[in-house]
């Protein structure tokens, strides 16, 4: 992700707007006969790859922010946010085709995106607390475990594996807690008090003006840290994302 005024740009890379994409992108799928090649017509042959992952929502910009959550080794990161945002990731990475298992005492807050996130299909699975079990993730199915526990959530039992991202929901930083953020790929920050902005600070190595922001950020916006860079995101719903979870907001 990129930088605030210093540091590299990394995780967050520009994508068209929603609407040229929507202009692209068929909904049916191409109307054309298919086209065939000669075996020695294959080097001509040329695709363009870019940055791939999930689109979190836009940057100041308004560029699509994209983050990269899969990847060959297990990725851990905190929300230090309200249910929304956690909600807003699963949608958004059940799209991309992973599966999503979410750890938590409150089952009947994602009840509702458990149902309805997979059109019919069960790709978002509610487990109690200190019950998740092996996933099985891998690079054809990467898995979005989701820790719903609370300020002080347990261990987790399982070791974290390749193509597995773990995002640990908080809704306060806890000062008990919050040495175990020191560690992570990537910190979500939505509004917080300036006492945790502070200790945020120390944790995620913010600069003043970010430390004075957090404290007076809007809803739809979230400071997002990794180690390398920062960027501040705008995380508003599409009209089928907000059927299932509402607005933005910060508190439950």
């Amino acid at each position: 992700m990129s930088g605030t005024g210093q540091g590299p740009r990394l995780v967050v890379a520009a994508r068209p707007s929603r609407a040229e994409e929507s202009r692209l992108l068929p909904v049916r799928g191409p109307r054309h006969e298919r086209h065939i090649l000669e075996a020695d017509q294959l080097n001509a042959l040329s695709l363009p790859v870019g940055d791939d992952g999930v689109v979190i929502g836009t940057d100041p910009h308004r560029q699509p922010a994209v983050l990269g959550l899969f990847r060959p080794r297990p990725v851990d990161g905190a929300l230090v946010a309200g249910s929304y945002l956690a909600q807003l990731l699963a949608l958004r990475a059940a799209a991309t085709g992973a599966r999503i298992v979410i750890e938590t005492a409150r089952p009947e807050l994602w009840n509702a995106l458990a149902q309805n996130a997979g059109g019919g299909q069960q790709i978002v699975a509610l487990v109690p607390v200190r019950r998740v079990g092996a996933l099985g993730a891998s690079s054809t199915s990467p898995v979005l475990l989701i820790r719903d526990c609370g300020a002080r959530p347990p261990r987790l039992a399982q070791p974290k594996t390749p193509w597995q991202t773990t995002l640990t929901l908080l809704p306060f930083l806890d000062p008990g807690y919050a040495g175990q953020l020191v560690g992570a790929d990537l910190v979500a920050l939505q509004r917080i008090s300036p006492q945790e902005a502070q200790l945020a600070a120390r944790v995620v190595r913010l600069g003043n003006e970010d430390m004075q922001a957090l404290p007076g950020l809007p809803d739809e916006l979230t400071l997002w840290c990794a180690r390398h860079g920062r960027q501040y995101v705008y995380g508003m719903p599409t009209q089928l994302e907000a059927g299932l979870i509402g607005a933005p907001r910060r508190m439950d």
